[in-house]
């Protein structure tokens, strides 16, 4: 997950190959509370790793439910095991809990608890406090329970009083407003159950039912946990007397179909790559109960070519440029947002319609959407319920920061605006809000995109001027991979030593394959080599013996350049060492060289190794550093010298936060997005 201010997306080109997509949110927080609500234990396989579920799991080991998560269970299909309830709470009966933004949590846990017979404060972020829950309050409130608003009224956060079984109201049905949020609806499905171990209960529906597709999928799991609903159309929905939760055992969730949304689009707008047959998409298929999966009708309406299985989705482009469409989006409200976004590449303006539900979100969608797709150029119309939006002639593209309102979907569906045929960039910022139902979203996209470039900053510099620890930094700030081009040759002469091959010219070919094909990544300052940190391994006295032994061979040479090529992946790179800009990365958009004096880096490495223990003198350090200097600059190969367009940085007298924002400001500057 990208935990940075801003992820910069450069200009994406192509498409193509398999994508395997997490858990579906919305079966995910349902599942864990029927799990907790059933007696015995249940095996939740292919679970949702986000915030949402996390808060849900949370809350429910708050309540007193065994959670055991797949690290503690041993389970090698990675399952999540829930031991619960019941039906009745057991030594808790008084819990605050915290539920974050996840409405697939706040609400079904409010219906839950106000049956459960405890008292609780259920609280969010700020945001959940504005999105409504008050229908659901006076439909728990005709039951005869007892729930106070801390706030505003009609808004979490909300305390539940304890309410005796006896004195619940069950004779009249119950009636809640369902056109603001079929979540209402789902909430009570999930928990009257509770109170209808003696008689039946009965839910009336008033106003039109939005999202139907939710609550089919709520139904479908009540099934699967032994909860026959009876239904009248979708007005009016009867739960058995004597209906008891009852764990299935084992229960898969499918992949999200509204994850799904954002490869389905991406297979419609990119060209397939060379190789492939455009995306395929793994987990869910065109059998799904998530309503969802119904945006795959409104991407062939729209010119995509898609082929379903029971299990996954094949996408590539038809029509281009799309075709524009009027359509009722009330069936898939989270994965029509997509279809926004895909709008900006039609023939003619699209309009979805009928999304009044976007407005009390994680952020009022409609709003956002139109504010930021006016940021990429596009002329956008809005009213109470729909959105239309008119296509971007290429030429007409602007380069953008989308600001996302902590909604994972804002982020999202706006990356695909990177395949714009300007090749103008899109910067998105807060991009860790997708950890909300995807935290490896970007990591995901980027697996399966070709760009027109990759970005790279190059810092190079004399021995002991601070280039790794400031290229390092200037990475983890971008969220861009790092290299270290200065640990290579003693990576591969360790790799060379653990194959057993002496790092000399008769195994100079066996060598140069592993350096090569060296699995090694700079993560948090570790050096991982096949996913072990060998940072201290390479600082030895023998390792340095055999760096220099190996860096003598020619093709070990070789092969470490075009080793250093291939750590150009999305979205970006910076590299340090002593010819990144000059020679292996010569164009880098930016290129930064470091000018400290000898002196100056001396006192830094004196403090240093001191601090350490370690006994030297100051004269010999400047010494030793003057001699390195002079053979750098001095070598027949790739001497130590500036590029001719690099940045000259003297960090003699700055703190390493000092130089960091100094490259950071010229990067900005680099770049065509507005002020965020």
């Amino acid at each position: 997950m990208f935990d940075t201010e801003f992820l910069d997306l450069p200009p994406l080109v192509e498409a193509g190959g398999t994508v395997r997509l997490p858990g579906s949110k919305s079966i995910s927080n349902r599942v864990l509370l029927l799990a907790a609500l059933a007696e015995g234990e249940t095996l939740v396989q292919d679970l949702l790793d986000s915030d949402d579920t996390r808060v849900m799991l949370a809350a429910l080991a708050q309540l007193g439910c065994r959670v055991e998560l797949p690290a503690s269970t041993g389970n090698t299909d990675g399952a999540t095991r829930i031991t619960g309830l019941g039906g009745a709470l057991k030594d808790i009966r008084q819990a605050e809990l915290f539920l974050g933004n996840a409405g697939t949590a706040m609400r079904p846990l409010t219906a839950a608890l106000s049956l459960l017979g405890g008292e609780f404060e259920l609280r969010g972020v700020p945001r959940m406090h504005e999105r409504p829950i008050g229908d659901l309050v006076d439909a728990l409130v005709q039951l005869g329970c007892e729930i106070d608003y801390l706030g505003n009224p009609g808004y979490p956060p909300l305390r539940i009083h304890p309410v005796a079984q006896e004195d619940l109201h069950l004779d009249a049905p119950i009636r809640v407003r369902g056109d603001v949020s079929s979540q209402f609806l789902t909430a009570l499905l999930l928990a009257l159950p509770l109170a209808a171990r003696e008689q039946t209960i009965t839910i009336e529906v008033v106003g039109e039912l939005i999202s139907k597709p939710y609550v089919e999928i709520t139904l479908n799991l009540l099934a699967r946990f032994g909860i026959a609903i009876e239904r009248d159309g979708w007005s009016r929905f009867t739960i058995p007397a004597g209906s008891r939760y009852r764990s299935p055992g084992s229960i898969h969730v499918e992949a999200d179909a509204s994850s799904a949304s954002y490869f389905i689009a991406l297979g419609a707008i990119a060209p397939a790559m060379t190789g492939t047959d455009g995306i395929r998409i793994e987990g869910v298929g065109g059998d799904s109960i998530q309503g969802d999966i119904r945006f795959v009708e409104a991407a062939r309406a729209m010119g995509a070519q898609i082929v379903s299985g029971p299990n996954w989705l094949q996408i590539r482009r038809g029509a281009w440029p799309l075709t524009a469409i009027d359509l009722d989006a009330n069936h898939i409200p989270d994965a029509a947002m997509t279809l926004g976004v895909m709008a900006l590449y039609a023939d003619g303006p699209s309009t979805l319609r009928n999304i009044a539900s976007w407005r009390v979100k994680e952020t009022d969608r409609i709003d956002a959407m139109a504010a930021e797709l006016r940021k990429l150029g596009a002329e956008v119309e809005t009213g109470p319920d729909f959105i239309r939006i008119q296509p971007l002639a290429a030429g007409t593209w602007r380069a953008a920061s989308i600001h996302t309102y902590d909604d994972h979907r804002v982020a999202m569906c706006f990356s695909l605006a990177a395949f714009n045929p300007d090749a103008r960039p899109v910067r998105i910022l807060d991009p860790k809000c997708v950890a909300k139902t995807f935290p490896d979203y970007f990591e995901t996209l980027f697996a399966v995109c070709k760009p027109a470039t990759v970005p790279v900053i190059s810092i190079d510099g004399p021995t002991a001027s601070g280039k790794g620890t400031l290229a390092a930094e200037v990475a983890r700030q971008l969220g861009y991979h790092y290299l270290d081009s200065g640990a290579l040759y003693r990576v591969t002469g360790l790799a060379a030593r653990r194959a057993g091959l002496e790092p000399n010219e008769s195994n100079e070919t066996e060598i140069a394959r592993i350096a090569l094909h060296l699995p090694l990544e700079f993560i948090r300052g570790q050096v991982l080599l096949d996913g072990e940190d060998v940072g201290d391994d390479i600082r030895t006295e023998a390792a340095g013996m055999d760096a220099s032994r190996v860096s003598a061979l020619p093709a070990v040479r070789a092969a470490l350049v075009d080793l250093q090529k291939r750590f150009r992946r999305l979205p970006g790179l910076v590299a340090d060492g002593r010819d990144m800009g000059t020679v292996i990365f010569p164009d880098a958009p930016l290129k930064v060289f470091l000018t400290a004096s000898a002196a100056h880096r001396a006192e830094r490495r004196y403090k240093q190794l001191i601090s350490k223990g370690i006994s030297v003198t100051l004269d010999s350090l400047r010494l030793d550093l003057e001699a390195r200097d002079a053979r750098d600059m001095n070598r027949s190969t790739a001497p130590l010298k500036p590029a001719e367009d690099a940045k000259l940085l003297d960090n003699s007298e700055q703190s390493v936060v000092q130089s960091v924002d100094q490259v950071l400001q010229w990067w900005h500057q680099a770049q065509p997005f507005k002020s965020s």
